[in-house]
């Protein structure tokens, strides 16, 4: 981003509008580190007017102490070696000699453990992100530049015990590996600006921190599914006409590129994403191919995979009924460019990735690029259940439309866990707003400390609903957030995944409201462009679908409430606000 860009960014905010605000950690001059950063985030929130706070001068420790005491809710922290002991960096004066290493070495270490201290003492639903050091030390040691010396080893190993311990305690700490290729090295420091300002990044460094503080502190929203090709892009070689044993990806025949595919294909379904398979091809030679040992993304993995002769816009169209979730949360990869048209084209908002095999900078940066639009912080029970709830989900829609529906539902031996008040350990609940759009109130997406204000409120009360039948488990698949205000229960958040449609859950849910409420429920519902299914269920309740805030009382739900089977088991932890 160039500078006038940034500038125009922020003069265009709404300060109006209400406030994220962040606390920027850092002993230099922020300037146009502080102006970057503040652009990028507008972009992220361009609902909200973003304000980002520097701290003092020189003082990185007391600033994060001070945003950890008075509860500031997102803490960016930048960490360069100067903060770690002055003689680190380029503006201190001191004598270098063998003394002033071993000094420097413990100063390190106990400036890193107070750090580290300050990050463990920061309350839960706070946002810290951490950028360790990317500039360089001073050349002021006694090897040669190209080799380390002890000493510069010594730190370098302090710096990686914080990081590791930091980001155990919960902080996220930016990938300097990554950022190394989008800020080379060697064009980071501004010596000039550092000695006579204080501002030690050239302004594409100070560009490229931002970004990446940004995309750490509020990353997009992870794609859900990925349906790939099979020739040439999931291995090598057309199976129709090498046959099952011919197709490969090994490093002899130079295709190993394949098997990185593979790998991270693999990788994404390990961690929660949903993986197909879109090929035009001969589906008994294809079952044949998957039947070998050496193949490194596993057949139960995939689900559905639509191998025949037909287009592939129809395949994706069925993927994405059976995984019920839109076009633009999936990923279609395949080396035809014109299979990629015909599917962009018949899907608008699908991302579509060409598979460029002997092209293997450009494959690499396609692979990065897929682990990107996938990547999240960590993995959660229900990740590990989604394909599995898929696959029984076909296996319910099946069997409910063989069935008569009342004995259906009635034999399902259906069993609702609900548990009230989480809070902020039950990361799922937030998840499952952020993501979810059919049946989602109102679509209002929630940052991690906005959900932490939303939680501390008074009278605040959340509500997660967990199901499983004869079918398997589902998981946690709803999420209802809400307060007490004038004898009235206000719903402010409620998703629920399309998993669980059709299964009454929604009716449960309402009904365990009214019980522990015992008063009537008013919604803030608001019709987007994806919630219509929430829409039809408020008008089944209410017998209407203006936007909110709707009033139902317990005399009405009980009017339109449909027979109810599930087995409840109900966990009550203290409330939210203690």
């Amino acid at each position: 981003m160039k500078l006038t860009e940034a500038l125009r960014i922020l003069n265009g905010a709404n300060k109006g509008a209400r406030a994220f605000d962040v606390i920027l950690a850092c002993g230099f001059t922020p300037l146009h580190l502080q102006t970057f950063l503040v652009a990028y985030l507008q972009l992220g929130f361009p609902d909200r007017y973003v304000r980002v706070t520097p701290g003092l001068f020189g003082n990185l420790a007391n600033t994060l102490e001070g945003a950890t005491e008075v509860g500031a809710q997102n803490i960016l922290v930048v960490i360069e070696w100067a903060d770690i002991d002055a003689r680190l960096g380029h503006r201190a004066a001191a004598t270098w000699d063998s003394n002033t290493l071993s000094d420097v070495l413990s100063a390190a270490n106990l400036a890193f453990e107070r750090l580290q201290h300050v990050v463990d003492r920061v309350r839960r639903g706070t946002k810290v992100v951490i950028c360790p050091p990317t500039l360089p030390l001073p050349p002021l040691f006694h090897t040669a530049g190209w080799e380390a010396g002890p000493s510069e080893l010594a730190l370098l190993k302090l710096l990686a015990e914080f990081n590791a311990a930091v980001a155990a305690s919960g902080a996220r700490v930016v990938n300097v590996s990554r950022l190394a290729e989008e800020s080379p090295p060697g064009q980071r420091h501004d010596l000039k600006s550092d000695l006579n300002v204080g501002l030690p990044y050239s302004l594409a460094h100070a560009d490229a921190v931002a970004l990446a503080l940004s995309r750490v502190l509020c990353p997009p929203v992870p794609k859900k599914g990925l349906i790939t090709d099979l020739d040439e892009t999931l291995w090598s070689g057309t199976v129709g006409e090498v046959g099952p044993d011919g197709v490969h990806w090994d490093l002899d025949r130079h295709s190993h590129i394949h098997a990185l595919y593979q790998s991270l294909l693999t990788s994404l379904s390990d961690s929660g994403a949903l993986v197909a398979v879109a090929s035009k091809n001969d589906p008994d030679i294809v079952h044949k191919a998957f039947e070998r040992e050496d193949l490194l993304v596993r057949r139960e993995i995939i689900f559905p995979m639509e191998v025949h002769w037909n287009a592939k816009s129809a395949s994706v169209s069925r993927i994405l009924g059976t995984w019920n979730i839109s076009a633009d949360s999936v990923v279609f990869v395949d080396d035809s460019p014109l299979e990629l048209a015909e599917v962009a084209a018949a899907h608008p908002g699908i991302e579509c990735i060409q598979f460029l095999a002997k092209d293997h900078s450009s494959t690499l940066s396609s692979l990065r690029r897929i682990r990107d639009m996938f990547g999240k912080s960590s993995s959660s029970d229900e990740d590990s259940l989604r394909l599995e709830s898929i696959r029984q989900n076909a296996q319910f829609q099946v069997a409910a439309t063989e069935a008569c529906s009342e004995i259906f539902l009635r034999d399902l031996n259906a069993t609702i866990q609900i548990e009230y008040d989480g809070g902020l350990g039950d990361t799922r609940a937030l998840e499952l707003v952020n993501k979810t759009n059919q049946f989602n109130l109102n679509g209002v997406r929630y940052s991690q400390s906005d959900w932490a204000a939303e939680l501390s409120l008074p009278g605040a009360s959340l509500m997660t609903v967990s199901y499983e039948d004869k079918f398997g488990k589902l998981g946690k698949v709803s999420a209802i957030l809400g307060r007490l205000e004038n004898d009235t229960f206000r719903l402010k958040v409620w998703a629920m995944s399309c998993r669980a449609f059709a299964r009454r859950i929604e009716f449960l849910s309402m009904q365990k409201c009214f019980d522990r409420y015992s008063c009537p429920i008013s919604f803030d519902f608001e019709l987007t462009s994806r919630n219509r299914p929430f829409q039809e269920f408020l008008g089944s309740l209410l017998g209407q679908t203006g936007e909110g805030p709707l009033l139902l009382t317990r005399e009405q739900f009980d009017k339109v409430c449909p027979p109810l089977y599930q087995i409840v088991k109900e966990t009550r932890s203290v409330s939210i606000n203690g």
